[in-house]
């Protein structure tokens, strides 16, 4: 019987969380996978065209987006707030940051919570995501750089390593 569950559940994509495994059409890279904005203004609009309706406009030069699907030149994107559009790919860059998810955030000289605090990061700072171990991600922002915890942070997977 479980194992039958175990079929059912692996046979909609729509049933559980998007895996990493899965490749974009267009650019063979995974999906979702995490990017920025590259501009200082981005339209999100509504379908994969020009003539789609822009919903909205990011006005944040670096702010972390998920990408979650490709169409051409045109990338779905996702961001902290899960609000979604499609974006032009020229509009992105693949240079990661991260959003401080937590107020006063220590950044620490050690990915250990008891080591030297060397700065703190306000709550909405976009920082730079540097090397990240399985609970700990190294970031820099505003000249400040130190180690956080990955749950203090949006723009990174829970399992994602960097070097």
């Amino acid at each position: 019987m479980a194992i039958f569950l175990l079929f059912i559940i692996g046979s909609f994509p729509w049933a559980g969380p998007v895996q990493a495994t899965e490749r974009g059409r267009v650019t063979n890279l995974p999906l979702p996978r995490y990017v920025s904005l590259k501009a200082t203004l981005g339209n999100v609009r509504r379908g994969p065209s020009l003539s789609h309706r822009i919903d909205w406009v990011y006005t944040r030069r670096g702010v972390p987006l998920q990408i979650t699907a490709e169409f051409g030149h045109w990338r779905q994107v996702r961001d902290r707030d899960g609000a979604g559009g499609w974006m032009h790919y020229s509009l992105l860059s693949g240079v990661r940051t991260v959003l401080v998810d937590q107020d006063m955030l220590p950044l620490l000289r050690a990915p250990r919570t008891d080591s030297e605090v060397l700065a703190k990061a306000e709550i909405g700072v976009i920082a730079r995501l540097g090397e990240c171990t399985p609970d700990w991600c190294r970031i820099e922002a505003d000249g400040g750089s130190g180690w956080v915890p990955k749950t203090a942070i949006w723009g990174v997977d829970p399992d994602e390593i960097r070097e």
